[in-house]
């Protein structure tokens, strides 16, 4: 029974990481229409870092309001928690970074077709470093939601970037795709150790990530000056709203990760991509399409099936026995 609740719960942190993300994504793309964002060709990167940065400082206050500061700073003495700084730049500055260059080169919908499949390069990573497993089904139902975000961003592709790198732009959205995957499962190896829970992990990776982003990543892509300037500007007000949002994401993100896994959490939070879209009909009106619609449908289906073994414990029947057998590598708690 322990096992089943601890999967439930896993997978309630999973569709709330991927709500919040889908918001959080709502809500920077908001924010990079207006100014100082709208009118720098380099917007993109610049929110990147600020909001990285916004999440490192809710996370400061969250950690200090607690009392678990030195909680954060003994787990970076060990092997594990230093662990979660090489998932924090891969996650972070490589994959967030790569992801950036192939939109500026081959678009965004070709770059979201490509990185989605990082969940699928996770998930390989997992069963070789972590001997997690999942079912058949549950692959087929990754791969039949992984088919549902390809159509969604083929049908959102706009024309090709004037000027652009074709061979940088994928090369990058590779880059992306290897850096978010091998993240979740880097991280589901460092949080084993009982001094490196999901919340101070969460805190090195985000500090990490900040940190990178301020003083490594902005000064080279020359955006530092522009990312101090629009500090003090109602569109960065609106960049922290995301991060807020982001933050909590990740929170319920890193929860599923250590509850369920790292295939599964990923799975899970791949819906951010349907979130998204109620998200900009709610907030920004923008009505989706018929397809779009049915694949938001099929994505959010499809993750959680995704991240169940027992599909069954999604049934609503009275009086179901309960299977308390636990699935051999599936995210065992």
């Amino acid at each position: 029974m322990i096992t089943m609740n601890c999967s439930r719960g896993g997978r309630r942190y999973g569709i709330f990481s991927g709500a919040l993300w889908g918001l959080d994504t709502v809500v920077l793309a908001i924010a990079l229409t207006m100014a100082p964002f709208l009118d720098f060709g380099q917007s993109a990167l610049a929110g990147a870092v600020l909001h990285d940065v916004g999440c490192a400082l809710v996370l400061l206050v969250y950690m200090g309001v607690r009392g678990r500061l030195a909680d954060t700073w003994r787990a970076l003495g060990t092997r594990s928690g230093r662990s979660v700084v090489l998932a924090a730049l891969l996650g972070g500055p490589i994959g967030m970074s790569g992801y950036l260059i192939a939109i500026d080169n081959i678009g965004p919908g070709l770059t979201a077709i490509i990185s989605t499949f990082y969940p699928a390069v996770g998930t390989f990573l997992a069963f070789l470093l972590l001997k997690e497993r999942m079912r058949p089904r549950q692959i087929l139902a990754l791969l039949v939601a992984l088919g549902a975000i390809v159509i969604t961003g083929w049908s959102a592709t706009s024309d090709p970037v004037e000027g652009g790198n074709a061979v940088l732009g994928v090369v990058a959205a590779l880059a992306c795709v290897v850096g978010w995957g091998s993240e979740a499962v880097i991280l589901a190896w460092g949080m084993r150790d009982d001094l490196v829970d999901n919340e101070t992990a969460l805190q090195i990776r985000e500090t990490t990530s900040g940190l990178v982003y301020l003083l490594v990543v902005a000064p080279i892509a020359g955006v530092f000056g522009f990312t101090l300037h629009a500090v003090p500007t109602l569109g960065t007000g609106v960049v922290a709203l995301a991060a807020l949002a982001g933050t909590a994401s990740y929170l319920f993100y890193y929860k599923a990760i250590s509850a369920i896994g790292a295939s599964r959490g990923m799975a899970l939070n791949i819906s951010y991509s349907a979130w998204a879209i109620i998200f900009a009909l709610l907030l920004q009106k923008t009505v989706p399409s018929p397809v779009q619609i049915v694949c938001c449908a099929v994505i959010l289906v499809g993750t959680v099936l995704a991240a169940t073994p027992d599909w069954g414990e999604l049934l609503p029947r009275k009086g179901r026995k309960a299977d308390l057998a636990t699935v051999p590598g599936a995210g065992q708690v």
